[in-house]
């Protein structure tokens, strides 16, 4: 049996369990201030925890968008995929340029083809072709062959 991957944050647990609001209260804002800084914190798993949270939730602050743009920058490649994500559900001409740097990179995850799907930018369709190529991960072919096709039409197939 494999251990979960959780965050080490006690708050980010209960987030993930839906025990804590993050809109519709004073209380909800305090806790989606301490979200954003925790996309900050020292431990990769809260930030990366964080980040998909953040990346997850239907608002749109210039707060979440500054914390999103920079986490897109983090030392570490899963939040940035995940920072990707939040910045495509946002605002698709923005992550544009972010996932097509990211996609020309060594290597992908899934998040990323989730973003470039989210995207659905015509100018990906270069960049994801490699990425379509059979592996040994089906599931993460199809992700990228999903994205692909997204951008061929122009259009999400996700959100």
């Amino acid at each position: 049996m494999t251990d979960r991957y959780e965050p080490d944050s006690d708050f980010l647990k209960a987030v993930v369990a839906e025990e804590v609001p993050l809109s519709g209260s004073d209380f909800a804002d305090v806790n989606m201030r301490q979200l954003i800084a925790m996309t900050r914190d020292d431990d990769p798993s809260n930030r990366d925890w964080a980040t998909m949270l953040l990346a997850s939730e239907g608002a749109d602050t210039p707060e979440i968008r500054e914390a999103l743009l920079s986490a897109a920058n983090d030392e570490n490649d899963v939040v940035r995929a995940e920072a990707l994500v939040g910045i495509a559900r946002r605002d698709r001409d923005l992550a544009l340029p972010l996932v097509l740097k990211a996609l020309s990179g060594e290597w992908a995850i899934m998040p990323l083809f989730e973003a470039a799907a989210l995207v659905a930018d015509p100018a990906l369709v270069d960049v994801l072709k490699p990425w379509t190529e059979p592996s040994d991960n089906e599931w993460l072919d199809q992700l990228a062959c999903d994205a692909l096709a997204a951008c061929e039409k122009g259009q999400p197939t996700c959100n």
